[in-house]
């Protein structure tokens, strides 16, 4: 009998036999992605990773076939190692700036955050953490890690054996930490211990990320302090002084330079010795990146009053002039800057502008225009209120170098080196000098600019040298005063307040006060004043000595002048002006046709010019009325050939006058005026009070302008006629006020005046309605028991009983104004 034969068992029908599958093209693996088999799934997103490591346009590829929606899918898979290929894919996937936006569209924070967990493998850590760095660039996916909770485990990681992870790990963390509210967050986290640990790492890049994330989060007031508990303060100067790390000193500065900023912590650095330490450093150093941080550092913290003490005591002044002597421009402008910070301590300040100001002044002459802005914005703060800094400035030769910073191509260059100009101008020698280089014809440029900081700063130097009558009449014959009107029109109170200021010093002459109203100044100063938020104290006393110094628009204007102003030859009187409507000068009325509307009256007592030039060479300075009474009755007993050169001492001089040589139209001399005021200082003058000279005074005008008028008979007194006569005989509107034989009440009253300012009588001229117009003056009564008492204000009776004084506030007074 046969053995029998087995028969082999055939395998089962729904079986299928292995096959090895070779792909050369990444669509057909990005479908193998939907394979139920974990191995197939695997294999293929190994092979992703290899094809998407290549290059960024493999990236692209990939992700125009659709295979980061898959890989998506698999974040979540249960096999381990399906899932960690494809965090291998995303890791090296998202570096593409599509590929990112794309996972923020999937929202695949809080899956990678999920693969963070301790128990996961290191590869998946690794590439989760990368994957998570690449994506923290954009603020939306921050928000979602702090959100979904992602800062403590990658705070945790910091601590993994694997420095990739690491690395990345602090990478992301540094991204976090730019947002405030982050930075909070790893505080509370405790982050500061595994940082400082990394310091130690065996990895520059690990370190170098360390130290810059440390500089980020130590901003906090909170985490420097923290710092210092930790002992991080020590930990960073032994980087400082350990010359294998140098090439980590640049950031270790930055950290530190936080930490200074804080009084309380730079105070232990002092009590260590730390601060030393590390100015030592920098004294030695000659690395330009570290030189210029810890300037920089020096700036920040140098706006703690408690800080600049510290730095003073520790001599910071020698380390930031020495920076000055460098090479590199960035270390000057960093040193320049913290010399401008530390100027608020006056010890330093003091220092600063002894040994600083020549290396300074030699800087201003350099090439690079943030230098120069630098070093002048320091040499302003040395100077501003500091004379003596001002003096060092001026005789190390700075005054041409600053006037050659006013065309420099910086702003802040220009409105600095105009501040540092304006320092000087307080001490007149430096200001005469400065003048002499022309520097009114230097601020038209600048009171030009389109920067208000520069603007402020020009119209601030114009009020400074605009004491000067030199000065003045630089800025208006080089068309200065243009532009120096158009600021009065900004918006910037700063700049609107000092044009103010400097309209107002100009102001102080009389040409160009009559050339800044020509430029509508007054029409300007008016709408500010009428305004509560854009007028200021600069404003009305601008257009107060404006007025003041062109007298016939303010009598035309306000209809008012007061005792203090005195009127001089070349004054007119054309009425009220109505709001908004120019005032024309003497010459420009001149050229109009004769009219029937009101004469302009014109005073002018000046005789030929070569007479006057003679007395005026002769003539005393102006001294007070009370002054020149006393002056003339002392000489009441000497001959009366000797009283004509006492009248001409009392006469205006040449300043007070309006020069009217350089017109085109001169006006006639009035010389029945020069009568009237020769008679008056024969006759008046030597009277022995005020009373009796005002009476006098008044009896005379009447007598001159038809004398007196019956109060019934007044409108039969008819000036007008004569008026018109005398006009048309001129063949012109403007009338000398000598001419008129018959003149009511305003002719009447701008007599009084013009004859009582001759004569050093104090009295004001006030404009009222229909023709109207009257004379205030102040006397001195006696009581009964020889007391002085206060002066009482009397209105001057010119018309109906002249000579009659009319006590102000009185019913007679009142009639005598509105009759």
């Amino acid at each position: 009998m046969g053995k029998k034969v087995k028969k082999e068992q055939s395998p089962p029908k729904d079986v299928f036999d292995p096959l090895l599958i070779e792909s050369k093209t990444p669509a057909t693996v990005v479908l193998m992605l939907s394979s139920p088999e974990n191995e197939v799934l695997a294999k293929a997103c190994d092979a992703l990773y290899k094809f998407a490591s290549k290059g960024d346009e493999n990236k692209v590829t990939l992700l125009g076939l659709g295979a980061v929606e898959h890989l998506y899918k698999l974040l979540s898979h249960e096999d381990p190692l399906v899932r960690r290929n494809a965090v291998m894919v995303f890791g090296i996937m998202a570096s593409n700036h599509d590929v990112k936006k794309l996972l923020r569209e999937l929202d695949v924070t809080n899956s990678l955050i999920s693969q963070l967990e301790p128990e996961e493998d290191v590869v998946i850590h690794e590439f989760a953490t990368l994957c998570l760095a690449h994506m923290a660039v954009e603020y939306t996916t921050k928000v979602k890690i702090f959100e979904q909770g992602g800062l403590e485990p990658l705070i945790r990681l910091l601590g993994s054996p694997d420095p990739d992870v690491k690395k990345n790990s602090l990478e992301c963390i540094y991204l976090l930490v730019q947002d405030f509210q982050n930075r909070a967050a790893v505080r509370e986290l405790n982050v500061i211990p595994p940082l400082l640990g990394l310091l130690e790492s065996e990895y520059p890049d690990i370190q170098l990320l360390a130290l810059q994330t440390l500089e980020v989060i130590s901003k906090d007031r909170e985490t420097r302090i923290l710092l210092g508990e930790n002992k991080g303060l020590d930990c960073l100067l032994n980087i400082l002084e350990n010359n294998e790390f140098s090439d980590l000193h640049i950031e270790t500065l930055a950290v530190l330079g936080n930490c200074l900023e804080d009084a309380h912590i730079l105070q232990q650095i002092q009590l260590t010795g730390g601060l030393k330490k590390l100015l030592s450093f920098l004294e030695v150093s000659t690395v330009p990146d570290i030189q210029k941080n810890a300037a920089k550092a020096v700036t920040k913290a140098a706006y703690d009053s408690e800080i600049r003490k510290i730095f003073h005591w520790e001599e910071v002044e020698k380390f930031l002039l020495s920076l000055l002597d460098t090479n590199n421009d960035e270390v000057k402008v960093a040193a320049s800057q913290a010399i401008s910070a530390m100027c608020e301590n006056l010890d330093s300040k003091c220092v600063l502008g002894l040994q600083g100001i020549p290396q300074l002044v030699q800087l201003l002459s350099s090439d690079n225009e943030e230098v120069k802005e630098a070093v002048v914005t320091a040499l302003t703060n040395l100077t501003t209120a500091s004379p003596r800094n001002a003096s060092v400035v001026a005789e190390a030769g700075g005054i041409e170098p600053l006037m050659n910073t006013l065309n420099a191509q910086r702003d802040g260059a220009i409105s600095n080196a105009i501040a540092v100009l304006s320092n000087l101008s307080l001490q007149e020698p430096y200001r005469v000098r400065i003048q002499s280089h022309g520097i009114m014809s230097a601020l038209v440029g600048p009171l030009r600019s389109t920067n208000s900081q520069v603007q402020s700063k020009a119209a601030f130097a114009v009020a400074a040298f605009g004491c000067d009558a030199d000065a003045r009449t630089e800025l208006r014959n080089v068309g200065g005063l243009g532009p120096l009107v158009e600021l009065l029109h900004s918006k910037n109170e700063e700049v609107r307040r000092n044009a103010c200021w400097a309209v107002m010093v100009c102001g102080s002459d009389e040409l160009t006060a009559v050339e800044l109203c020509r430029l509508g100044t007054l029409d300007i100063l008016e709408e500010i004043n009428l305004s509560r938020k854009r007028r200021n104290k600069f404003s009305e006393a601008a257009l107060e000595k404006l007025l003041d110094n062109n007298l016939p628009q303010k009598y035309s204007r306000m209809g008012y002048l007061s005792s203090s102003n005195i009127i001089t030859n070349g004054f007119y009187d054309c009425g009220q002006i109505k709001h908004g409507k120019k005032f024309l000068s003497l010459e420009e009325l001149s050229k109009q046709e004769l009219t029937d509307r009101r004469a302009i009256i014109f005073i002018n007592a000046k005789p030929q010019e070569n007479v006057v030039v003679e007395k005026v060479q002769d003539a005393s300075p102006p001294v007070s009325r009370k002054g020149s009474k006393e002056k003339l009755r002392k000489g009441k007993g000497k001959k009366e050939e000797e009283k004509p050169k006492e009248v001409i001492q009392v006469a205006p001089t040449v300043l007070e006058e309006i020069t009217l040589e350089n017109s085109l139209w001169v006006p006639p001399p009035d010389f029945i005026l020069m009568d009237y005021i020769n008679d008056v200082s024969k006759t008046i003058l030597p009277l022995t009070t005020t009373r009796e000279q005002v009476v006098a005074l008044a009896q005379f005008v009447a007598d001159k302008m038809g004398g007196t008028v019956e109060r019934e008979q007044l409108h039969n007194f008819c000036w007008e006629l004569e008026m018109s006569a005398i006009e048309f005989e001129l063949k012109s509107n403007i009338v000398p006020i000598g001419k008129i034989k018959r003149g009511t009440f305003y002719h009447r009253a701008l007599l009084f005046k013009v004859l009582a300012d001759r004569i050093g009588i104090g009295c004001s001229l006030v404009r009222g309605k229909y023709n109207r117009a009257w004379n205030e003056v102040k006397l001195v009564e006696y009581s009964p028991k020889g007391l002085l008492l206060p002066p009482q204000e009397y209105v001057v009776e010119l018309m109906f009983e002249p000579g009659c004084l009319l006590k102000q506030g009185t019913a007679k007074a009142d009639q005598y104004k509105r009759v």
